[in-house]
């Protein structure tokens, strides 16, 4: 194995990475979509720095996987991410970033970066990107991407799951606000999305689960992809404009189009 210093402390590598680490772009795991007539199942990454929507292939187990964990679905028994999760809890370890490094021959490569409790050293361990971006969505770690990977995904057409739809970005998790859900909160009828779970920035601007996000920049979101599509759409150096209805309350807030995460962050308060 070999020793790397970084500003997180040595770094064992089971492998080197395809690239330097320097030029990893951090991104936000967004949703599960599908090819249009293949319906193969891929992750859509947001790089906030572009506002692009990257696409890359994952296998119908772990986009289930991924999507169970946007929903905050509880299983009785463990599923295999949730199981690896608490495993490497139990043995004292946290999952601090997934890097996604090359694609080669067809097959994306990846890499977990595991941190032990009241250690300095940080152990990389090699892994299909699918599981560990289904782990990543399960513990807040942060997610890296060789810009090739970026590159890649171009050329992939891909569109939302329809109804099933849920998305995240900038730390805010969204939904459809179904007609039972509008009675249940006592939402008003007005067109939206749902939020179910918000994390760093946003939970910390007040953003909370129930609240109905009515406008991104001035326009209202329609559907949990159309509030991806106009939080990417931000420009360049400018903030997202939120306005959403919360307990009878009008509020306005802006957001850095950045992660806007705070290391290991996790889900403020109950996932709808």
């Amino acid at each position: 194995m070999l020793l790397s210093l970084s500003g997180r402390g040595p770094v064992v590598e089971a492998r080197q990475l395809a690239v330097p680490v320097d030029e990893l772009v951090p991104v936000e795991l967004a949703t599960v979509g599908i090819v249009p007539f293949t319906g193969s199942p891929v992750v859509l990454l947001r790089e906030p720095q572009s506002g692009a929507i990257v696409p890359i292939f994952i296998g119908p187990n772990e986009a289930r996987a991924i999507v169970m964990a946007q929903r905050g679905v509880e299983t009785e028994r463990p599923m295999t991410h949730d199981l690896l999760v608490n495993l490497l809890t139990q043995l004292g370890g946290s999952l601090e970033r997934v890097v996604v490094d090359e694609l080669r021959d067809g097959t994306y490569h990846g890499a977990l970066e595991v941190r032990m409790t009241g250690s300095n050293e940080v152990k990389r361990i090699d892994t299909r990107p699918s599981d560990g971006l289904a782990m990543a969505v399960r513990t807040g770690a942060a997610i890296l991407v060789a810009p090739a990977i970026l590159e890649a995904g171009e050329d992939i057409p891909f569109e939302g799951l329809g109804d099933d739809d849920v998305v995240t970005a900038l730390g805010i998790t969204v939904m459809a606000a179904s007609r039972d859900l509008r009675e249940a909160l006592q939402l008003p009828d007005e067109a939206g999305v749902l939020v179910s779970a918000s994390q760093g920035e946003a939970a910390a601007a007040g953003i909370h689960p129930g609240a109905l996000i009515v406008e991104v920049n001035g326009r209202a979101p329609l559907t949990p992809m159309a509030f991806l599509e106009l939080v990417s759409a931000t420009a360049a150096g400018e903030k997202t404009r939120l306005r959403l209805l919360h307990g009878g309350e009008e509020r306005k807030v802006e957001l850095d189009t950045g992660l806007g995460l705070t290391e290991r962050s996790r889900s403020h308060g109950p996932t709808l």
